[in-house]
């Protein structure tokens, strides 16, 4: 009887540093929440950090708490409490997993962390609805059960160049919550910290794209599925020193490995490309999935999602509105298509990966023939995986196995392997 080879992918030591970096954040919040000695503002993910920083907010994002949800498996069992108040399996499941776990008073943050009960409790909930309208909603709905101020930024979409009329929009709306957030901050906006926060965060946003930027190297010294956990301090961590520290860490070893050309995956034969939102309950599976076909998934559309190029301290509101509307997310198609076009040229991948997420319209580009035309365009195969970010019901690991299983059949047939 032949014996099933080992799936060996070799994981990062810095891993252990952001690991501790999250552990930190987290305590942090809690010790503030329970204390009530520095106020909390709930965040979108792609929200005005700095601002807040720049009052002496401590920052909570909602979405990386529902990303955990989905990883630790929770959110399936959730999201129907959410359904049952009238909120749509169709819409974000983000959403409905998280105000499901508010609902029935559970959080993964109590599993993973001792000590930590709950979510932190906010002061002021802020939103941009570049990522989604669904924030929106969201976040209305936890203002309203909280008795607490929500402001928000209401962004562009289908942005084919972005332009001075959308800077200043964007930057307007940006100078307009300051009162409110001072208001609840208790202090004004100090422009000093307002400014270093801006500076930190584009000194993370660039080493982060340092970091993915080594996966370009062969064999990759990163995977996708490690990205979406590394991305952590990029995430909530923007505008803080501690996230650059961490950063130097994590560029310093892939560096090592780059010059020693070892690869994250043993034998990497396939390069490939991941668009769309990851399937947080099956990051393991899908990791061991692709490895054991020889196959790196190297690159994505999701984890450069937090890579801010426009940053600039000495004009900080402008700025910060061309980096916030500069996003893959809020662009047009076509824009979209050079964007994929010119990562695959610099990840030299062999294929594509579509996640179509059934509950996440926004983060899926494969519905109106992107894939096709790309294919068409750049010669490169594609295969989509249909799935969900967080609701496990919406996904067959059967057919998702089959069709990554066919896919890299015909990338062999094709003569693709590196």
């Amino acid at each position: 009887m032949s014996e099933e080879k080992k799936v060996i992918i070799r994981r990062l030591n810095a891993a252990k540093d952001l690991g501790k970096f999250m552990a930190d954040y987290y305590y942090e919040l809690d010790a503030a929440s329970k204390s009530g000695k520095q106020k909390i503002a709930w965040c979108t993910s792609v929200g005005p950090a700095e601002i807040l920083r720049g009052m002496g907010y401590l920052i909570y994002f909602p979405e990386t708490h529902s990303a955990m949800l989905g990883s630790t498996r929770m959110a399936t069992d959730l999201i129907p409490k959410a359904n049952a108040m009238g909120y749509s399996p169709e819409i974000c499941s983000y959403l409905t997993a998280d105000i499901g776990a508010f609902l029935e008073n559970v959080t993964p943050l109590a599993n993973i962390f001792k000590g930590i009960e709950s979510i932190p409790r906010p002061d002021v909930l802020v939103y941009n609805t570049n990522q989604c309208r669904d924030v929106q909603d969201w976040f209305n709905w936890y203002a309203k059960r909280f008795n607490v101020p929500v402001v928000g930024i209401e962004t562009y979409r289908n942005v084919p160049e972005v332009t001075p009329v959308h800077i200043t929009s964007i930057s307007r709306q940006m100078e307009n919550i300051v009162q409110p957030l001072e208001d609840v901050a208790g202090r004004k906006l100090d422009m000093d910290e307002f400014k270093n926060a801006v500076a930190l965060s584009r000194e993370c946003s660039n080493l982060w794209d340092k970091c993915l930027a080594a996966a370009a190297a062969r064999p990759s010294p990163l995977t996708f599925f490690d990205g979406t956990t590394l991305m952590g301090p990029a995430v909530v961590g923007r505008g803080t020193q501690k996230a650059i520290d961490v950063y130097q860490l994590l560029l310093e070893e892939l560096n090592e490995r780059v010059a020693a050309g070892e690869g994250a995956i043993e034998d990497e034969r396939y390069r490939l490309y991941w668009d769309g939102m990851p399937v947080w309950g099956r990051l393991s599976m899908h990791s061991k999935l692709f490895a054991g076909l020889q196959a790196n998934v190297i690159a994505s559309t999701y984890c450069s999602s937090w890579i801010f190029s426009a940053l600039d301290a000495g004009n900080p509101f402008e700025s910060m509105a061309r980096a916030y509307t500069e996003l893959f997310i809020v662009r047009s198609d076509a824009y979209k298509e050079k964007y994929i076009q010119d990562k695959l040229a610099f990840f030299q991948c062999d294929g594509i990966i579509y996640h179509d997420a059934k509950t996440c319209p926004n983060n899926t580009n494969c519905r109106y023939g992107m894939a096709q035309r790309l294919e068409k365009t750049t010669g490169i195969p594609s295969l989509t995986i249909h799935g969900d970010l967080n609701d496990l019901r919406l996904l067959s690991d059967e057919q998702t196995k089959t069709n990554v299983e066919a896919f890299i059949e015909q990338l062999e047939e094709n003569g693709k392997a590196a």
